[in-house]
Formats: C-alpha cells, structure tokens, sequence
C-alpha cells in the first residue's frame, strides 16, 4: 500500500476504535480473549477477534494457542509491537490531561 504521509502507515496499524485500547491492555502484560473482553466491555466478541487477528497480522500482536483442555489461547506484544509503547505513552498522557481539561474525569 501507498502512503502520501507516514502517520497513514501508523494508522493503518493502530487506528479504528479499538486497537490502541487493545494494545494499551497488553502493554501491561499478556492477556487471554476474555480477560480483553472483560477489560473491554463495550467492544463485541466478533470486533475483539477482528481487531487481534488484524494486530497480529501486523506483526504487532502474538497469539500462542496451548494445548490443552480447554483450549488456551493468550495474546502479548511482540518486539516489534513493544515499539509502539512511546506513542501509546504519549496518548494516554495526552488523554489525561484532556480529561482534566473537560472534567471528564
């Protein structure tokens, strides 16, 4: 794909509703689906799936299946989703003081 301006590349990864959300959760450790979705409560199941498949197709995002009964699957960051850690720190950092800001907090 083409780009007119690195930030699309960015966005192309992270962007849409919900995967910054995902990445900030696995930013503070590996989590299981439905640890996500507890977390997450206003995100559905199918959305949840759709925005891990498309983090790990990236490269951003690891799945690792267990075997075992019941089956265990577990999602982390790889190295290369580690390195969106700065911008993922400046965006929460940015949120909280428009929190202040708007008494939204």
């Amino acid at each position: 794909m083409a780009y007119n301006i690195p930030v699309e590349a960015t966005l192309d990864v992270i962007g849409g509703k919900w995967k910054v959300v995902i990445l900030c959760h696995l930013d503070k450790g590996e989590k299981r689906t439905s640890e996500l979705k507890r977390l997450m409560p206003n995100i559905t199941q199918k959305m949840l799936t759709q925005q891990l498949r498309e983090l790990e197709e990236d490269g951003v995002v690891d799945r690792k299946v267990y075997d075992q009964v019941p089956p265990k699957v577990v999602y982390s960051l790889t190295d290369y989703g580690w390195s969106i850690k700065p911008i993922l720190d400046t965006m929460c950092s940015w949120g909280e003081q428009h929190m202040k800001l708007k008494n939204l907090d």
